[in-house]
């Protein structure tokens, strides 16, 4: 436990001074408890501080095995179907392989 001496010679333990007041709102303008937990104005967490922490390391590890999250399961979607742009395009790349297919193949025969 981490006590301190005051200038008038009290001892303070901080460590249970803090166990015992985490719940109660800050002194500032953050909305925050002495926890950390970002709070409402009736002193409800919202976000508690371990979620902030997480959310921080997750931002900041670049290494995506690091980060403990959990996976929720994959829904296969189904490929959407093409849009008649993208079936006119399909046609035309199409054609344009053949066309050089049948250029490779007079090249071919020509030499």
């Amino acid at each position: 436990m981490t006590k301190y001496r005051t200038a008038m010679g009290k001892t303070i333990d901080m460590a249970s001074l803090t166990a015992k007041n985490e719940k109660v709102r800050a002194v500032g303008n953050m909305s925050v408890n002495a926890r950390g937990d970002t709070i409402d104005a009736q002193g409800k967490v919202i976000v508690p501080a371990t979620k902030k922490v997480s959310n921080n390391y997750q931002k900041t590890v670049g290494n995506r095995s690091a980060n403990v999250v959990k996976s929720q399961p994959k829904a296969n979607k189904p490929t959407p179907e093409l849009t008649p742009d993208e079936i006119e395009l399909e046609q035309f790349l199409d054609d344009d392989l053949e066309i050089e297919q049948i250029k490779a193949k007079e090249r071919k025969s020509t030499k």
